[in-house]
């Protein structure tokens, strides 16, 4: 498949699940204002309004329907017919998605089971130990039978348990950095844009991981129009459950599909790169909970994008600020790729000054120590 071909199949892939997004988002908010499901205010939330949800509904389907259907296409229409239209190269890749539609079927089940455990729990708040266990239990589901491994060269069991850690924390990450308007989904969008320029550079060739990376980009960016601060929809556990699983999805599948086959060796470090800055909030806030005897899972507002707050920022420019520090962490990893160890070592270098200089900004003020 050419270059072209692929970008241009990759914008379409965009451009659909964007504009079905919309459509959905619309509908969504509209249902869930009429049947009250809304976030109200109180506790530790900063809103002063009742916000719909059903945001996460609206990622959800932008996203499983056109991956349900290309599957179904995949598996119904003739490869004969697929050749003869569209050439050998394309009957090719159709063919490589019947091969790996048992994966991505495990891959669509383990996100459903997260997005209505979401939806529940937007509904009807659940106990922390309960989701917990819910993902650790999805984590497992994927690694064992979906495909979905890092670390394989420590054998099948360290690799599986290594990639459910990986997994929890990630979603947890993203649902942590739901705490502002815009920020969990735009920071989202950020990392999917270069997860999807890293599969399209990767020299083995990847197609399926930046045509999940754009359906998802798609799809999140058709709510992010309506979750741009002030929000006029939010997403809920239902999405920024969905959002994680997918991102630690397609983060492992970019970085350690057919590990071991010509992977560069410094592109390993990949996700942790594109990852740095959800990943640092969720460090920082679970070590501030845990040092203050509290639950690392029941929320607050001591995360970064709070701090810049209360440094004199607005809501916006602090959702903004963050934008840029992913945008300034995940630049670099898309030259992990083709890098030696001198330039590895550099981008570690610039996404740990970054990563310093938000450590910086969120300090507490003199005087609120």
């Amino acid at each position: 498949m050419t270059p072209t071909l692929l970008v241009s199949l990759l914008g379409a892939a965009v451009a659909g699940s964007f504009l079905l997004s919309l459509v959905l988002t619309i509908a969504c908010r509209r249902v869930a204002r009429r049947i009250g499901f809304v976030d109200r205010p109180g506790g530790h939330k900063s809103h002063r309004e009742a916000i719909p949800y059903a945001g996460g509904v609206a990622v959800f389907l932008a996203a499983w329907v056109p991956i349900s259907l290309l599957l179904m296409l995949a598996w119904t229409v003739p490869q004969a017919w697929i050749a003869d239209n569209f050439g050998e190269v394309v009957r090719a890749y159709a063919g490589g998605i019947r091969a790996r539609s048992g994966s991505m079927l495990l891959i669509l089940t383990g996100g459903l089971m997260l997005h209505l455990l979401g939806l529940y729990d937007d509904r009807r708040p659940l106990p922390a130990t309960i989701k917990l266990t819910v993902m650790l239990g999805v984590g497992l589901l994927v690694s064992a039978f979906g495909g979905v491994r890092l670390a394989e060269f420590a054998g099948p069991l360290p690799s599986m348990l290594l990639t459910t850690v990986w997994m929890v924390v990630v979603v947890n990450a993203f649902n942590f950095l739901d705490n502002m308007d815009g920020l969990s989904s735009g920071v989202a969008l950020i990392c999917l844009a270069f997860f999807a320029a890293c599969g399209l550079m990767n020299e083995q060739g990847q197609v399926l991981v930046p045509g999940l990376a754009g359906v998802f980009f798609g799809a999140i960016a058709g709510f992010w129009v309506f979750n741009f601060p002030p929000a006029k929809i939010f997403m809920g556990d239902a999405g920024s459950l969905l959002i994680g699983y997918m991102l630690a999805i397609i983060s492992v599948r970019t970085t350690y599909l057919d590990s071991g086959a010509g992977t560069p060796p410094f592109a390993l470090a990949m996700p942790l790169v594109i990852l740095a800055v959800p990943l640092y909030d969720f460090v920082s806030v679970v070590t501030i909970r845990l040092a203050e005897g509290r639950s690392p899972l029941r929320g607050d507002q001591r995360h970064f994008s709070h701090r810049l707050v209360e440094r004199g920022l607005s809501r916006r420019f602090a959702v903004l600020t963050i934008y840029v520090a992913t945008a300034a962490t995940g630049l670099g990893a898309t030259l992990l790729p083709g890098a030696d160890l001198l330039q590895t070592l550099t981008i570690l270098l610039q996404v740990s000054l970054v990563l310093a200089l938000i450590a910086i900004l969120e300090a507490p003020l003199r005087g609120r120590q």
